[in-house]
């Protein structure tokens, strides 16, 4: 296994999920089908899941478990950063140039998942691998 081919978060409320994804977020909004709603993302593909609905998938109830991060790669953080604060998105920390290689902006969705949205910049530090 070397390949992801889907994110599926399982989400409270999907047409407010939706909403920002699509609206907020800006990403290409593909379909939606039985509770569930899935993204025009390039690769990996991106979706959303009626929480609700999920135990007849896994075999029991979901409950919001640990705090998950979605990373959406752009091209101009700040133009986002611009976007997003006139949608009066909750935007949680942002834009900062991150030592790894990234300028970054941090919002919350509507389950309180965060979604970063993350510029390749020049690194600060080199990786020491052993």
């Amino acid at each position: 296994m070397d390949r992801i081919g889907y994110v599926i978060l399982y989400v409270s409320d999907l047409d407010a999920s939706i909403a920002f994804y699509r609206d907020v977020v800006g990403l290409p909004y593909k379909f939606t089908d039985a509770g569930y709603a899935e993204f025009a993302t390039e690769g990996t593909r991106f979706a959303l899941y009626e929480r609700r609905r999920a135990e007849w998938l896994t075999g029991r109830a979901i409950t919001p478990g640990p705090a998950a991060e979605i990373v959406l790669l752009v091209d101009d953080v700040d133009a986002h950063a611009s976007r997003l604060a006139a949608l009066d998105a909750t935007i949680l920390t942002g834009p900062a140039d991150r030592p790894w290689g990234h300028r970054t902006l941090h919002v919350a969705d509507p389950d309180g998942f965060v979604v970063e949205l993350a510029q390749h910049i020049p690194r600060h530090r080199g990786r020491h691998l052993p």
